[in-house]
């Protein structure tokens, strides 16, 4: 199927997009259709030929991180879904690009990661949190030095001359994960880019560009193992890198947050797209508390979230989880109606972050 015969299936199901979309923002699963059927090759300058491809090329099923993040049911409809940021997202898809997103702390950025890999069927989001010591080379992989030279003295003591397979002390990171060759992306996600030092940006473009990465330790021992079977970010994932090199097919969509607390450098932004996440709106907020299943009559809901919207721009910015930490002990019988007790109990809950 095209994208736009996938386009005319919408239109005939009632739903008004343009014919290009293929992501929709409402996290709600395309059934019977295979991504690699709908999206485009990718331009000539963003094509990558990485390989070999695995046997098993099904893509890590999501371990509940999903539902955690953005809840067991769909209630988001597409029409309130930013038509700007389904723009960008899908022009990220198509040009094969990373996505850096912007916005304040709590709007809803890290979740787009999730509503893209569960809505165009993903599997699991591959997440790496960047802090102030964070390097490129730890999101890439590991290499445990220490481990094989006490392995090998452990075998020597009992006797056994055969040394371990150097594979059992290399762990790709979520980005190294990600750039495994396959079929269709995998999604990771970069988190709060702006907390890491200076370099780091400047130091992603090269993998951003290239789509590959190079493990010096297995490519110092090729010419004897051609092929070595190493540990992934995933649970209990293994991955067989060629010739100490892993380069992607599918070039992964690259989700990376920031909360504006630093300008990034002209060549970088120039090679990523960037999108604004906007404060979100009542009916947005409303979809969210009726996907976690909170207030299922509704009577609380439509309260509280008047309350949190007016609370939020008084105090300049809260984080949306906050709405949902009200109405769940709303609906636990916290919530009694002008009750001084249970305005206290809002004012904690929802006091501006400076003072969290």
């Amino acid at each position: 199927m095209s994208v736009r015969e996938h386009g005319r299936d919408n239109r005939r199901a009632g739903l008004d997009a343009p014919d290009w979309w293929i992501y929709r923002g409402t996290g709600r699963e395309i059934h019977d259709i295979d991504l690699g059927e709908i999206l485009p090759p990718p331009p000539p300058w963003r094509d990558f030929q990485g390989g070999p491809l695995p046997v098993d090329d099904v893509p890590p099923g999501d371990d509940g991180e999903a539902d955690r993040r953005l809840g067991p049911e769909i209630n988001l409809a597409e029409s309130d879904v930013d038509a700007h940021e389904l723009d960008v997202v899908n022009a990220a898809l198509y040009l094969r690009r990373p996505l850096l997103l912007t916005g304040k702390p709590g709007v809803g950025k890290s979740s787009l990661a999730w509503r893209v890999a569960r809505e165009l069927r993903l599997g699991r989001v591959l997440r790496w949190s960047i802090t102030s010591r964070t390097t490129l080379s730890s999101g890439l992989f590991d290499y445990d030095a220490i481990g094989r030279v006490q392995a090998a003295a452990s075998r020597a003591q009992s006797g056994n001359a055969e040394e371990a397979p150097i594979g059992e002390f290399v762990r790709l990171g979520p980005l190294g994960t990600a750039f495994l060759p396959r079929r269709l992306p995998r999604v990771v996600l970069i988190d709060e880019l702006d907390k890491s030092e200076s370099d780091l940006p400047n130091d992603l473009l090269s993998i951003f560009e290239d789509g590959e990465f190079v493990i010096p330790e297995l490519a110092r021992v090729r010419n004897q193992t051609r092929e070595v079977t190493v540990h992934t970010n995933d649970p209990n994932g293994t991955a067989t890198v060629v010739d100490g090199r892993v380069a992607c097919r599918a070039f992964p969509i690259v989700v990376m947050t920031s909360n504006g607390e630093r300008e990034f450098p002209p060549a970088f932004l120039r090679r990523v797209l960037q999108l604004e996440i906007k404060d979100p709106t009542v009916e947005q907020l409303a979809a969210m508390v009726a996907n976690h299943l909170l207030d299922e009559r509704g009577e609380h809901r439509d309260r509280l979230v008047r309350e949190f919207i007016a609370k939020s721009r008084a105090e300049g910015g809260l984080p949306a989880d906050r709405l949902l930490d009200a109405v769940y002990l709303a609906t636990s019988g916290a919530y009694q109606p002008d009750d001084l007790a249970w305005q206290r109990l809002l004012d904690s809950l929802w006091r501006r972050l400076t003072e969290l």
